[in-house]
Parts: structure tokens; sequence; C-alpha cells
């Protein structure tokens, strides 16, 4: 407290809002732990005061400090056993890989623990124990990361076949892949027998595609496929009479020259895209194809009218 005194003559206690000093590094740039703040010399008031926060308990944190994904498996990692590592749906965020429907409302932050080690029990956090096959780890932003095929493998018996080969497809995706094809096939192969859900993931191997762009169009395959059409060709490039190149159609029949698109909501909002998309679409009829253009309603809500419009163009085609 500051004892000031006043014009009118009188004398009054304000609170001294003089700032606290800098913490010492690195406690000033991340989080740290209660105990090893105090080891510092950092007073028991000062950890309690309003310029840190605790994301967990016996965790504090500069309020400066971002307090996001990063920040917070950064400030779990402090308390979390030897061999700790982050899976499941927290492993393909950090990894940045596009979420299969079935987890993405899941805001936990999943961890594998050493079978030897305790459970960590605390508030939004989920615990998984870690086999002696869970041992490929990656690093991202300095924390320990599944891989992403083991991920692929924790989440077979989680996720329904569909979703399960559209994460299959966001891994391999055409441009940046997190992993080749030939790595899943080798984790499955390598998987130990009674593995939980390993029918699944063989079954899932067989469905999978490289060189995909989103979501969206891995579970339009999936609809045409589930249906008994023949599987579309994926980003393969539709050439003119003389070899030029025209498009690279989302899904496509190349020899029966019919393209299957999928327009998200970019394709409506971003006037470049839109251009973009109606050269090609006329490069397209110009030589021949015959365009079929869907939305999420046709694949998610209404997916007998994706397949009809299909099925009717492979026949007229076959027919012609």
């Amino acid at each position: 407290m500051v004892r000031v005194r006043f014009a009118t003559g009188g004398v009054g206690i304000v609170a001294d809002v003089r700032s606290p000093l800098p913490l010492p590094e690195p406690f000033a740039s991340g989080p740290f732990t209660y105990h090893d703040g105090r080891a510092q010399g950092i007073s028991r008031a000062r950890l309690r005061g309003q310029s840190l926060y605790s994301p967990f308990t016996g965790v504090r944190a500069p309020t400066t400090v971002a307090d996001d994904l990063v920040g917070r498996c950064m400030a779990l990692l402090l308390v979390l056993p030897p061999g700790a590592v982050f899976c499941h749906v927290t492993a393909l965020r950090l990894l940045g890989v596009d979420l299969p429907f079935g987890v993405g409302g899941d805001e936990r932050l999943h961890v594998q623990i050493p079978e030897s080690r305790s459970w960590v029990r605390r508030p939004g956090v989920a615990t998984h124990s870690r086999s002696s096959f869970d041992v490929r780890v990656r690093r991202v932003a300095r924390l320990p990361v599944t891989t992403p095929e083991l991920v692929w493998v924790q989440l077979a018996a989680l996720l329904p076949p569909r979703e399960l080969v559209v994460l299959g497809d966001a891994l391999t995706r055409r441009k940046s892949p997190h992993i080749a094809s030939s790595t899943l096939t080798r984790v499955v192969a390598d998987l130990p027998t009674g593995t939980r859900g390993i029918a699944r993931l063989r079954s899932a191997l067989e469905h999978v595609r490289t060189g995909t762009d989103s979501c969206m169009e891995s579970r339009a395959r999936w609809v045409l496929v589930d249906a008994g059409l023949p599987c579309p060709a994926v980003n393969t490039a539709a050439r003119g009479a003389t070899g030029e190149f025209l498009a690279l159609p989302d899904l496509s029949y190349p020899e029966l020259k019919i393209a299957i698109e999928y327009d998200g909501d970019l394709h409506r909002t971003d006037k470049a895209t839109w251009r973009r998309d109606i050269r090609r679409r006329q490069a397209l009829e110009a030589a021949g194809w015959r365009i079929i253009t869907c939305t999420a309603d046709d694949v998610l809500r209404n997916p007998e009218r994706l397949v009809g419009w299909v099925r009717a163009a492979i026949r007229d085609r076959t027919r012609a």
C-alpha cells in the first residue's frame, strides 16, 4: 500500500499498482511447476497472483503465454510421468491432420502412459495405456506425439468403417502427405494377433486411396463404392485428344469421360475458386466429358441422389 497526501490536505491509502518484477527465465516464457517456481525463489503470493494462471493443478504459466493446444500440452507434459506421449485426437490436432467425424468434438488431451506407470487422473485429460507396440513417436513443437499410422490404429475401434477410410486418406493426402500408404500397410502387417480393430483396419486398407484433397471427396467416393458402383479414380488428370491437360477432377471414370466434382462452401464464397471451377468445367465439357457436381447434402443427407446420377451417367456412357 502507498500513503498519498491529496491537494486538499487529506491523506489516503491507495493500492500499490507497481507491476511485479519480471519472472526469471524460463518461467517468464512458458509453463512451469509450482515446485520449481518455489525452488527458484518465487514467492507463494506471486505464484497465486493474477499475472499467472494454473492450466493444471501444480502448474503455473504467465498470462502472456497462449492458452492454445500446444500451450496446454506443454503444461500437462510437466506433470506427466516419463515416457508419456500425446495420442488419439490430440495427436491428430498437433500433427495438423483433418479430423474424421466422430472425434472432432472431443477436446480432452489424450495421453498414453507406459504400462508400468500410474494413470493420470486430471480434469480434461484422457489416459490410455501404452503397450510395447506403441513405441514410435514424433516431435511436434517439442512435444512427444504418437506417429500418424499408430493414431490410425488407435482409432480403428472407435471410428465407423467409412471414417476410418477417410482418416487413412487424410494421412496420405496429395499435397503434403503425413505418411506414405505403404506405411499404413506395414503397420497393419506388424500388428500383434488379436489387436483390437485389426479386421476393420485390414478392410479399410483396401479402400484407402492416396492423393485425395479433402475428407468430403473421400466420403463421396465411399458412397459410390458402398452402393456397388466401380471405385472412381482420385485426382487423375483429364486430357484432351492430343494429350493436353484439361483438368484434375476430384473423382472420375476416365475411360467413360465422367467427372465427379465435390463443391464445398469455398467454391461458393471464394470468387477465384468459383472462376477456376467454371474454366475447368468448360474445358471438360468441350472435350466431351460428363460432369456431375455434388454438395454435402448429396453426400451426407441424400446419398441416393448422388448414386443415381452417377449410375445413370455410367449407363448412358456404356450404351453409347
